[in-house]
């Protein structure tokens, strides 16, 4: 049996479990008290520690971006040293934007990240808008351009000399969405450990990488990085289109504000998640293109559609067929947060009443909001229909960002209505 995430009951659920009084009618003062019990007891459980929020914040962060969009940088900063400064800056402003959401976050303590802040800052109209963008274009499409680099890197070892089959991968797609929505469905902690293993798993595979690149330059390969400057693009919309496309890769630090009524202690381990995963993530990222750059010059990295597979064909020999499987594997943990993420959101819309009432109702005895998670599924197998996946990444990307500058102009926008408002923390711009 479910029912509603802030505690009523539907009300035949009431007249059912009522107890009958001897003239026959029901008890109303043990419904009352039936009610206020229920609405004390049916919420989201706190089962999110400060481990498991780091692992979601870097199991999001480092989905598929890392291994595609070095190319993307590197066509419109046109040379190796431009494109690090911008993988730089896009870490920085990942960093500012998580910092105002960790104050966000701990002064308006409801999951569902940008859409509950915009909703306290700017009322329900927009915050409608918001919830209604994720639910139709953000969260699904994310989620299934996830789930296709899944399948696609999962079986390009099996097809090394020719495209895998399309039918073939948009079925594995559709079963990694359906197997990791039923295991958040199980039990919170299921969703958490599996986040856990596969965000030390994808951590391990991109330290490969790194350690064999480190090892390469202190071999003495920087040839590449000689005159690194020469040739860059300067041009101040292709620096712009350089840093879009790092900041695609950067998308995800909001992972754990969709989930803030979960976690444990949530104004010490919200920030302090925050605070440890975005130096961890930046680095990652800027030593994991050094590496490349080490190994494959620039003309090797443009004509790549997989950088990381590339590079592995370089350095690896016949063991190359584990970078691929590492792609699927970071793939894998980040459809896993961002389903996590999206049935909250969803689940807090309902509950505001954006949404039907089914969607915020919880399992009562496994604490998840299963029908959230089913809705959120099939609306991701629905865009699996979608044959060009950068048609899907287009879809995202602009709403993403919007949405994200919106809830910082609401954080001012409250500082200056509500300056007594209780802030456990304070982010000074």
């Amino acid at each position: 049996m479910e029912e509603r995430a802030n505690g009523t009951v539907a009300h035949n659920s009431l007249a059912e479990y009522s107890p009958i009084t001897e003239a026959g009618k029901p008890d109303s003062s043990h419904s009352c008290e039936m009610y206020e019990r229920n609405k004390e007891t049916m919420q989201l459980k706190k089962e999110i520690s400060l481990l498991n929020g780091i692992s979601l914040i870097v199991g999001n962060m480092i989905g598929s971006g890392i291994f595609v969009s070095p190319k993307g940088v590197l066509i419109y900063s046109a040379s190796y040293g431009l494109s690090l400064i911008i993988w730089a800056t896009g870490g920085i402003f990942s960093v500012f934007g998580a910092l105002c959401y960790a104050e966000l976050g701990t002064t308006i303590t409801k999951s569902g990240a940008s859409y509950a802040y915009i909703l306290e800052a700017f009322g329900s109209f927009v915050a409608f808008i918001r919830l209604w963008t994720s639910l139709l274009i953000v969260e699904p499409t994310g989620q299934a351009i996830i789930a296709i680099t899944f399948a696609d890197y999962i079986v390009q070892p099996v097809f090394p000399s020719c495209e895998p089959p399309y039918v073939a991968c948009r079925l594995i797609a559709a079963a990694c969405i359906c197997l990791l929505t039923f295991i958040n469905c199980a039990y919170v902690k299921w969703g958490t450990r599996v986040q856990d293993v596969f965000t030390y798993a994808k951590v391990i595979a991109l330290m490969v990488i790194i350690i064999t690149g480190i090892v390469k330059l202190c071999q003495g390969h920087s040839g590449h990085f000689q005159n690194s400057f020469e040739g860059s693009s300067w041009d101040l919309g292709d620096i712009s289109l350089a840093l879009y496309s790092a900041l695609f890769s950067y998308s995800g630090w909001d992972t754990l504000n969709f989930v803030t009524e979960e976690i444990k202690n949530p104004e010490r381990n919200l920030p302090l998640a925050i605070a440890v995963s975005m130096p961890i993530v930046t680095v990652i990222y800027i030593l994991t293109n050094i590496a490349y750059y080490t190994v494959l010059d620039i003309n090797a990295v443009l004509s790549s559609d997989a950088v990381a597979v590339t590079f592995a064909d370089q350095v690896f020999g016949i063991f190359s067929w584990t970078v691929p499987v590492a792609v699927a594997v970071s793939c894998f943990g980040g459809l896993n947060a961002s389903i996590l993420a999206a049935s909250r959101l969803f689940f807090v819309g309902s509950r505001e009443g954006h949404l039907p009432d089914l969607l915020s109702m919880i399992h009562i005895g496994r604490f998840t909001p299963v029908p959230a998670l089913l809705f959120n599924c099939t609306m991701a197998l629905i865009y699996l229909t979608v044959e060009d996946v950068f048609q899907l990444i287009n879809y995202f990307s602009f709403s993403y960002w919007f949405f994200v500058g919106l809830s910082i102009a609401g954080q001012l926008y409250l500082r200056w209505k509500e300056p007594d408002r209780p802030r456990p923390l304070k982010f000074n711009h």
